[in-house]
């Protein structure tokens, strides 16, 4: 059982994990199925690319490395998907990869944070991987939000509480 500081930090990581991916969420709605496609240039990567990517990412580092399910990654791939897959397609992905991870972490013990594994040839701990999932996501949420804030133009809402306006995502602190 966990208790105290190890269950602060596995229950806020599934928290921001899940408030991250409805911000994806809602971007994919904002956007068009040629918008999620859309790079700047071939040393960019479209919002569907990085949708793949998070999903790739999640079940390397958790399906794999934590709960040492076989590594079926594929990570060239997700860069080289030119689309369209749709964002229905890529929402059920993510959401799939999200239940697997967020399951993979409510379940930990305490044990298992100290834990040693390998990934992706890095030796880490299993609190050190489910800390390096967590700021990736968060990392390409932030360039998903962006690349949706310049093809739609528009304020996304998600700090908008703050002044008292409608929000278009819930906070977490």
């Amino acid at each position: 059982m966990v208790g105290g500081l190890e269950r602060l930090f596995l229950d806020y990581s599934v928290k921001k994990l899940e408030q991250l991916a409805g911000r994806i969420d809602d971007c994919l709605d904002r956007l068009s199925d040629e918008q999620i496609w859309r790079r700047g240039s071939e040393n960019e990567n479209a919002v569907g690319n990085l949708v793949l990517h998070l999903c790739g990412n999640l079940g390397q580092w958790l399906r794999h490395g934590v709960a040492g399910r076989p590594d079926v990654r594929r990570r060239s791939e997700e860069f080289a998907e030119r689309g369209p897959l749709p964002a229905r397609e890529l929402r059920r992905m993510l959401r799939e990869a999200m239940d697997a991870a967020t399951g993979i972490i409510g379940g930990l013990d305490a044990q298992r944070l100290v834990e040693g594994i390998v990934v992706q040839g890095y030796k880490v701990s299993v609190l050190e991987a489910v800390y390096h999932v967590v700021e990736h996501f968060a990392q390409h949420t932030g360039q998903i939000i962006y690349a949706t804030k310049q093809m739609t133009g528009e304020d996304l809402g998600y700090y908008a509480h703050l002044e008292g306006r409608r929000s278009g995502g819930s906070p977490v602190p």
